[in-house]
């Protein structure tokens, strides 16, 4: 298995942001495993930080935006891309002010900084989000199609037609990202149309922006007071120039160069989704609002394969609570322990895994129901509370403390449990107050759902 990576040393870079037109500072720190990508605004005093997961994407307006608390930290796509790219999968971002630099409007300058900060392994292996089964997402009005599809290994390939002369369609992928990115899409700038130009200013946007940090498109005539305006709003004192289509006569980096940059900047929406992917991606006129929709989709698939394959005892093999040390932890035995191991434990998640197996030898079947013998549902619920009990006793300080159900909001069976069943049963502390602890719990048998409930339960003193 490969292992997580981080950056071995904390290195900065300043500039101009793009929309905002705000210096910014963006200091990369290295991480713990499992930390994924987060940002932090130094500027704000305790600031929290910022995940970058697609939950907290507040704004797609020409670049994507996470916030929290009214806290934003605006486009963010050409930093993630290059961490992406660079097989970088834990790293903490300090910003300055509300977003970082623009430059070229390429990833390269951050691709640099961050070689120059080094790669270094952590002692954990790589979660990969594995995709399954075939994710689709399509919007009409804007005449987009992206669709992932199973592979075991990770693709980006995008095709632009914006049905206009000056461009055209184009179409670029990545195919091995440790080979290709670093020469073939992080030098890839971004772009737009001269048409586009005053409507963005007009929304407060590119107040960063130069022709410098951009690839402009001359798709119309440009008259001299247009040309006046220009230089006005971006302070530009050199003469400016038309060539080949392209504003002051700026040279492309690769004959598909617009084409690439759309690559360059799915990945670092799809960064979003919060896990290394596995996929085929194929993208048809993709922008960040289609990025986004499409990084919603995925992490929606991705958390319900990470729950089925945790409930998943053939895949879900290794114990980390066997029955003898169960019988340590919590007081419960015979007829009324009702747990055989712990198969995962989240702390930070609160989330605990626990297996029951039922079989014709338990002492409730011969009086209840001996003729079709099922699980009194009491029971399957006093299982579920001894597996959140051992999630509180695994993650808090309980010494001299038992543990009582003080109420059920919720519960309810679905299907009966019966000999021969393997009770698999998820449990979420969802908050735990001055010793009250509520949960969140599901029991499984062969992946499908047989009972859930809302409980609490209480901590107090043996004596």
């Amino acid at each position: 298995m490969a292992k997580q990576t981080t950056i071995e040393k904390e290195v900065s870079l300043t500039g101009i942001g793009l929309h905002t037109g705000n210096k910014t500072t963006i200091t990369f720190k290295p991480a713990q495993a499992n930390t994924h990508y987060v940002f932090i605004r130094t500027d704000i005093k305790d600031c929290p930080p910022i995940p970058a997961l697609v939950d907290y994407v507040v704004d797609v307006s020409r670049g994507t935006t996470l916030g929290i608390n009214n806290i934003e930290v605006h486009t963010v796509e050409h930093v993630l891309a290059a961490l992406v790219g660079l097989g970088i999968n834990n790293c903490i971002m300090e910003l300055s002010n509300n977003e970082p630099p623009v430059f070229d409007g390429s990833s390269i300058e951050y691709v640099k900084i961050l070689q120059e900060a080094g790669i270094v392994e952590l002692e954990e292996d790589i979660k990969y989000f594995e995709v399954s089964d075939v994710v689709n997402y399509k919007n009409n009005e804007k005449n987009v199609d992206m669709i992932a599809l199973p592979l075991d290994n990770y693709r980006v390939t995008v095709m632009i037609d914006y049905n206009n002369h000056t461009l055209g369609s184009m179409h670029s992928g990545v195919f091995d990202m440790k080979n290709e990115f670093v020469e073939h899409f992080a030098p890839a700038r971004t772009f737009c149309f001269y048409s586009e130009i005053e409507k963005l200013y007009n929304a407060g946007l590119i107040k960063g922006g130069s022709l410098d940090s951009a690839i402009v498109i001359v798709d119309k005539e440009i008259k001299e007071e247009d040309i006046a305006w220009l230089k006005k709003q971006f302070n530009i004192k050199n003469d400016v120039i038309i060539s080949e289509n392209i504003l002051n006569g700026t040279k492309l980096h690769y004959k598909n160069e617009p084409a690439r940059h759309k690559v360059l900047d799915l990945i670092g929406d799809l960064a979003l989704v919060g896990i290394p992917i596995k996929a085929q991606i194929l993208a048809a006129r993709p922008g960040h609002r289609s990025n986004v929709e499409f990084a919603k989709l995925l992490r929606k698939q991705y958390l319900a394969q990470k729950i089925k394959d945790r409930i998943n005892p053939k895949k879900n093999k290794q114990v980390i609570i066997d029955i003898n040390k169960i019988m340590e932890i919590i007081p419960h035995r015979f007829p009324f322990l009702l747990v055989d191991k712990i198969t995962h434990i989240d702390k930070e998640e609160g989330v605990i895994v626990g297996i029951k197996n039922v079989t014709i030898n338990e002492p409730f079947f011969p009086g209840h129901f001996p003729n079709k013998p099922i699980m009194p549902g009491v029971l399957i619920m006093e299982a579920m509370g001894q597996v959140g009990g051992l999630l509180v006793w695994s993650s808090i300080d309980t010494a001299g403390k038992l543990m009582f159900f003080s109420g059920f909001k919720t519960a309810k069976f679905k299907k009966p449990v019966i000999p021969g069943d393997q009770l698999v049963y998820e449990v979420k502390l969802v908050s735990h107050r001055f010793g009250v602890l509520m949960f969140k719990g599901t029991a499984y048998v062969d992946d499908e759902v047989v009972a859930e409930a809302e409980y609490n339960a209480v901590l107090v003193n043996k004596e």
